[in-house]
């Protein structure tokens, strides 16, 4: 057994340094670690894929997915408004999504605060133009540092209580936590925000990297529907809306005839077209919150209700079948139900109507159709699609109803009547049901780089635990603090733990110090519930790398960080959790 623990701590030296190094793949890092450790046998062999069907990997996926359906339905855009300001200054804006993420993770799961905050981040980063990097790791923080206010908010707390009930006889109380976990909320939050940022990268990850591509702005026509038939609005009307998605409105279509100028004093009626020219994602926004249609929409109500429609931007080549011809003489809408939605030319604006104009070599064609037909129907016309430039439709009308799905999985699994594996994966298959997420959408929404990263290292942890590794080190917190007053040992206790916290799962880590804990107390003749609070924090606060916490994995990829990038804002973070906890506790809790 000692050559085991020796062994198995090795092991975990090398593979940290290697992630840390970060020039070779973390994934693969991680996987080649627990295919030696399987060779030498530290890790059954028939236990070495066990953590694919892990609850912790399980809930990363999931949680993933989720955001994609939140972020379909236009549930984040409603947040938005009330939220966001792309003009805020960076602080003002990593406070406001701090605050809201605390608040959020305090009474639901911490994973599920930051899946419903992290696309309001992203969009917020895109329309400021800065890196995502600097904000995503400080609200993944804030929601850390929420969970700890309650009982409910992150799952050490709800393993320390259990823990207490079988050790002392009664459970903590849900708000057992707050004192404490409040007081160290409110400080994490102000130094995340005045000055945690500013130790970060300046980055873009796999959200940043789409936004990196250039894309080109379009004269689209959108239809006026049947519900502006009671409306007394003029064109003018729309500028607001139009200059806040940076759209130009450039007149209105009626009878099948482009009026003259701008028309701004023009009322809309229905049937009438409003002539616009901006970037793909501005146009689709400005379509949907303008509550407006586009041309053929009759032709797409199945696949509306089913979800999956996209904008797809193809260029037109020299020798393209529609090369010279029109939209409309191609029966392009009637043949494959897609439309040409919009055309870019050089940047040139043209009076033609967008499905009778003739095309040319060289044009950029915004179709609008399911991923599918778009690519079946640029097949056809012989135009090339260009990679990475399609832009999902959101669909608003089921805002709140993926609000529902999503509050509803998280109100089952916060009542006890399901695990939160269980919850988010019945919230998954509602929005698959109700067409939010597509199944080709379900695997695009993961980063499988992140799954395989946590599934390799869950059998390693479990490996650690087997030989004794954590009991060897929490025999020598027992010895190293005897002598020396309580409270240097509590500050002992929660140093180890984080730092474990930081390598394992939060879980593991509270159950192997918690028993320590209570035989500290023993020895030292003190309140248990001080120590046992004392892990609770500690376990919670695994700030310094991305396997510590699942929020951290979550945002590994989003964020572009690398797993070096972690304790530059955690290692500060971390001693000013200490600096504040252990007097809060010391008081709250007397020795």
């Amino acid at each position: 057994m000692p050559e085991d623990q020796a062994l198995i701590l090795a092991i975990f030296v090398v593979l940290f340094a290697l992630l840390a190094w970060g020039r070779i793949r973390y994934d693969l890092v991680a996987f080649g670690t627990l295919v030696l450790a399987a060779m030498i046998g530290l890790v059954p062999r028939e236990e070495m894929f066990s953590g694919f069907g892990h609850s912790a990997v399980a809930v990363i996926a999931l949680v993933l997915v989720i955001s994609r359906g939140l972020i379909g339905s236009g549930a984040i855009e409603k947040l938005a408004a009330g939220l966001l300001d792309s003009e805020r200054p960076l602080p003002m804006h990593i406070a406001v999504m701090a605050i809201v993420g605390a608040g959020i993770s305090a009474v639901i799961n911490n994973v599920a605060a930051l899946a419903l905050l992290m696309p309001l981040d992203s969009e917020t980063a895109t329309k400021a133009g800065r890196a995502l990097s600097r904000s995503l790791m400080p609200l993944s923080f804030a929601t850390i540092l929420g969970g700890m206010i309650t009982l409910i908010g992150t799952p050490p707390n709800i393993v320390i209580a259990g823990y207490r009930q079988e050790a002392l006889g009664a459970p903590f109380g849900m708000f057992d936590f707050a004192p404490v976990g409040l007081a160290v909320a409110a400080a994490g939050i102000a130094f995340v925000s005045v000055l945690g940022w500013r130790l970060l990268p300046q980055r873009d990850g796999a959200w940043g990297n789409e936004r990196e591509i250039a894309q080109g702005r379009y004269v689209a026509e959108l239809r006026v529907g049947e519900r502006f038939d009671e409306k007394d609005q003029t064109v003018g009307d729309f500028y607001p809306l139009a200059d806040e998605h940076d759209v130009h409105v450039l007149g209105i279509v009626r009878g099948g005839r482009r009026q003259p100028g701008f028309a701004a004093r023009q009322e809309v009626r229905p049937g009438d077209f409003i002539v616009v020219e901006g970037e793909p994602g501005a146009i689709e926004a400005f379509m949907g919150q303008g509550e407006l249609e586009f041309a053929g929409s009759e032709k797409h109500t199945g696949t509306v209700t089913s979800g999956g429609l996209v904008f797809t931007e193809a260029i037109v080549p020299e020798g393209a079948r529609i090369a010279g011809r029109t939209a409309r003489s191609l029966k392009l809408l009637h043949r494959h139900a897609v439309t040409l939605l919009g055309v870019s030319r050089n940047g040139r604006r043209f009076r033609d109507r967008v499905r009778l104009l003739a095309v040319r070599p060289g044009d950029v064609l915004l179709l609008l159709g399911t991923p599918e037909r778009n690519a079946a129907a640029a097949t056809w016309m012989g135009v090339l699609p260009l990679e990475g430039r399609e832009t999902p439709v959101v669909q608003r009308s089921k805002a709140w109803l993926s609000v529902g799905i999503f509050l509803a999985a998280i109100a089952c699994a916060v009542a006890g009547w399901m695990p939160l594996p269980a919850a988010l994966a019945a919230a998954v298959v509602g929005l698959v049901a109700v067409g939010l997420v597509t199944g080709r959408e379900v695997y695009e929404s993961i980063e499988w780089k992140v799954i395989v990263l946590l599934a390799s290292l869950v059998p390693l942890a479990e490996a650690f635990e087997a030989v004794g590794g954590a009991d060897l080190i929490a025999g020598q917190i027992l010895t190293a603090t005897q002598g020396f007053p309580a409270w240097v040992a509590l500050v002992v206790l929660m140093i180890v733990t984080m730092t474990l916290s930081d390598f394992l799962n939060n879980v593991a880590t509270t159950l192997i110090a918690a028993p320590v804990a209570l035989g500290i107390a023993a020895a030292t003749g003190t309140n248990p519930d001080a120590w046992l609070m004392a892990v609770a924090v500690a376990a919670s606060c695994a700030f310094l790398t991305p396997v510590g916490h699942k929020n951290n994995t979550i945002i590994l990829g989003p964020g572009g960080y690398h797993f070096g990038d972690y304790w530059r804002m955690g290692l500060p973070l971390e001693v000013l959790v200490m600096v504040v906890a252990v007097p809060m506790i010391l008081i709250v809790w007397p020795l």
